[in-house]
């Protein structure tokens, strides 16, 4: 029971916080140690974990993934993203992560490494807000093939953990000329595939923690992770339209803090 406890708690958190610019890996690893869930089997739950969220995103926006296969009549015809806008997004942080990943698993996965990467992340979020003034692309639709692979080299900051996928993603797309808005929607589109493959590669090499004694905690965090994170997708891009990046930005820090007292 105490484990199907730690599974939902978790699966909140993961729901909450993983389209949020605030870090869900810096939560999860900082709620893991608050609650002594750690270790291996730890880390496995924390992967499958993800997959809720990732299910959250193909349901909210499964119009746009089958328009990317061409199963939408008359999508090609449409101006807007495509596959390539993915692609280009995708591959820096791929590479990268494939490049480093003994080097990022062993090195930055760890309270302290985190806490740093919160506040350096925020400070990046302040001055995204600070010099996003010429806006080029208001919508996701207006994101050009450039901005789009500018964005997946920011992306490459979210390998260490705490300094949030979609924080550095928005970041690096307003510094880019687009809106806030705007970013956060690509951000959306590309954490499924880069999710999915960094979910699958790490649970490939995990494999031998998993088991069938940990399905229920396996399905009771997913679940928490799927509900949450349908409700706060919408929620964040309703709040984004009024709510500056600053203020997240905000957050971190605060949360950064009380860590460095509970911790330290």
């Amino acid at each position: 029971m105490n484990d199907i406890m730690n599974a939902v708690i978790l699966g909140i958190i993961e729901g909450l916080t993983e389209f949020l610019p605030i870090s869900s890996t810096g939560h999860m690893i900082l709620a893991g140690h608050l609650l002594n869930f750690e270790g291996e089997r730890a880390s496995t739950f924390k992967i499958v974990v993800q997959l809720g969220a990732i299910l959250a995103v193909l349901v909210l926006y499964w119009r746009r993934f089958l328009g990317f296969l061409n199963l939408t009549p008359g999508f090609h015809k449409r101006p807007g993203i495509n596959v390539i806008h993915v692609f280009l997004a995708l591959f820096p942080a791929v590479f990268v992560g494939f490049t480093l990943y003994r080097a990022i698993k062993d090195d930055l996965f760890g309270p302290t490494p985190v806490l740093y990467s919160l506040i350096i992340g925020g400070v990046l979020m302040i001055v995204a807000e600070k010099l996003n003034r010429r806006i080029t692309a208001e919508t996701m639709d207006d994101i050009s093939y450039k901005q789009a692979f500018g964005i997946g080299l920011f992306q490459i900051l979210a390998l260490w953990p705490g300094f949030s996928r979609s924080g550095s993603t928005i970041s690096g797309g307003m510094l880019l000329g687009t809106s806030q808005k705007a970013a956060a929607e690509f951000t959306f589109i590309v954490s499924v595939p880069i999710m999915f493959g960094a979910s699958g590669y790490d649970l490939y090499k995990s494999r031998e923690y998993l088991s069938m004694d940990d399905l229920g905690m396996f399905l009771a965090g997913v679940g928490a992770s799927f509900v949450v994170a349908m409700i706060a997708i919408v929620t964040f891009l309703n709040l984004i339209k009024r709510l500056k990046l600053s203020w997240f930005a905000y957050y971190r820090f605060a949360l950064a803090a009380l860590f460095f007292f509970i911790l330290y």
